[in-house]
C-alpha cells in the first residue's frame, strides 16, 4: 500500500499527545492540516485510528495496533537522521545509554567517565529505565545499547554483546530488629516483611521464580522501585531487603542473611540491537567495558 511517511508522521504525533493542536504545534502546520491528514489515512487504511469526542481524543484499537509499529518505525528514522548528523559534525556521533538506575549509579558511571576523557566532544545521553523498560528502548531504536540484568525475560540472547559483570543477590536485615538463624530457608525468610523491587523488574522475576521453584508464595510488605531505599528501610529495621551485592557498604548495621538453599548468581549484560548499524560511539563505549570472568 502506498502511503506517504508523512501520514504516519502525523498520525504518530497524535497519538503520543492525543491533541489535534498540540499535534500541530509540533509539527508546525494547520490545526486543519493535522486533521485532514489523519483523516486521509484513515481513509486509506479503511477503519478509524481515533475516537473523537468534544472534550478528548482517544485512540481507536486500530489505532493502538497501528502505533505498536509507528512509533519505533518514526523512533529509528530519528535515531539514522540524529548519527547522520552528529557524524558530520563530532567524528563520532551522540552517545546513547539506556540503564537502570542502580546500574547506573554502581556500574556505569566509572566507564562513562572514561569515555568523556577519551570524547569530550561527543554528546552523551542516558535514559532512565528497568533492565526490563531497556529492552524496549533497544528494541525501538531509542538507545544505540543498554546495560541491563541478565536473566531478562525481555532479551533475546543474540542482542547480548557481551557480560560486562557477575553479581549475587543477597537478603540483608538488622539483626538488632530481625532474629533469624545463621543459616535460614527462605520459609524462614518469607515469614519477616519482605522488602523487594517492584515486580515490573528483573530483580523481583527472578525472586519470585525462586520462591515459585520451591513452592513457596511470595508477598512482599514493600515493593518499590529503588534498592538504596530498601537498603534504608532494612537499616531502620522494616524487614528483609533483596538487593544486589554491588550495592551494599560495610556500614556495620546491615548483616547478609546466609539461606540454606543456593540462590544463583546473576550477570550485567551489555545488549545491542543485531538488526541495527552500531554507532561509532557505541563501538567505542563498548571497548571500555570489561568481560566478566
Amino acid at each position: 500500500m502506498d502511503i506517504n511517511y508523512e501520514l504516519y508522521k502525523v498520525f504518530y504525533q497524535v497519538a503520543s499527545s492525543l491533541s489535534f493542536s498540540e499535534a500541530s504545534k509540533k509539527l508546525f502546520i494547520s490545526q486543519s492540516a493535522v486533521s485532514q491528514s489523519v483523516k486521509t489515512l484513515e481513509r486509506k487504511l479503511g477503519q478509524p485510528l481515533f475516537i473523537r469526542s468534544t472534550k478528548k481524543v482517544q485512540l481507536s484499537p486500530a489505532g493502538q495496533a497501528l502505533l505498536k509499529h509507528v512509533e519505533p518505525a518514526v523512533h529509528l528514522l530519528e535515531k539514522g537522521e540524529t548519527q547522520l548528523l552528529d557524524a558530520n559534525t563530532l567524528g563520532l556521533g551522540q552517545l546513547h545509554i539506556g540503564a537502570s538506575d542502580t546500574i547506573c549509579r554502581y556500574f556505569l558511571v566509572p566507564y562513562l567517565k572514561r569515555f568523556h576523557e577519551q570524547f569530550p566532544d561527543v554528546p552523551i545521553k542516558v535514559t532512565n529505565a528497568t533492565s526490563l523498560g531497556c529492552v524496549d528502548l533497544l528494541s525501538q531504536g531509542r538507545a544505540d545499547l543498554i546495560i541491563a540484568n541478565y536473566p531478562n525475560s525481555r532479551m533475546d540472547h543474540t542482542s547480548i554483546n557481551k557480560a560486562v559483570a557477575t553479581f549475587q543477590d543477597v537478603f540483608i536485615a538488622n539483626p538488632a530488629y530481625i532474629d533469624l538463624p545463621p543459616q535460614a530457608s527462605l520459609a524462614d525468610i518469607r515469614e519477616y516483611p519482605l522488602l523487594m523491587l517492584e515486580r515490573k523488574s528483573t530483580t523481583s522475576e527472578f525472586l519470585h521464580s525462586l520462591f515459585l521453584q520451591r513452592q513457596l508464595e511470595l508477598i512482599p510488605e514493600v515493593e518499590l522501585n529503588s534498592n538504596d531505599f530498601l537498603i534504608d528501610l532494612a537499616r531502620i529495621g522494616l524487614g528483609i531487603a533483596f538487593v544486589p551485592d554491588y550495592c551494599l557498604s560495610d556500614d556495620g548495621e546491615l548483616k547478609i542473611i546466609c539461606t540454606s538453599e543456593c540462590i544463583p548468581r546473576r550477570q550485567i549484560v551489555a545488549a545491542i540491537n543485531p538488526s541495527l548499524p552500531l554507532s561509532p560511539s557505541a563501538q567505542e563505549f563498548l571497548k571500555l567495558l570489561p568481560e566478566a570472568a
